[in-house]
């Protein structure tokens, strides 16, 4: 079974508009352009305040248990059911999760965890 891996990088917001300038300039003259996958922060203090102990656990849970809705991961967690959707739909707008919407009977939002290791990249 391949690892899947979600990239972390630290990574100021000039160097996000440089990078962006860069692929900008090599789309316009035709070449091609490897697609980045990841997510970025400014600096570590952001990636903290992201990456909390708590959203760690909700994210392994959701990992190993493969819930089938928000409301049963605050109750494998043991945590309020408010707490827990806020947490969720954080991790989900940053993309940490990914929420699949059903429709059985009552509509429900299945969060998704599809990768395996979280890599942080620090450039030095």
């Amino acid at each position: 079974m391949k690892v899947k891996n979600v990239m972390v990088r630290i990574k100021s917001l000039e160097d996000v508009f440089e990078e962006a300038k860069d692929v900008m300039k090599r789309l316009e003259k035709g070449e091609k352009v490897k697609k980045h996958e990841g997510i970025s922060f400014e600096n570590l203090d952001v990636m903290r305040k992201v990456l909390t102990e708590e959203r760690l656990r909700i994210l392994k849970t959701i990992k190993k248990e493969h819930p089938s809705s928000i409301y049963e991961l605050a109750k494998i967690l043991r945590r309020d059911m408010k707490n827990t959707f806020d947490d969720v739909q954080y991790l989900a707008q940053v993309g940490f999760i990914e929420i699949k919407k059903t429709k059985e009977g009552r509509e429900k939002a299945t969060p998704i965890v599809n990768y395996d290791k979280i890599l942080l990249e620090i450039p030095v």
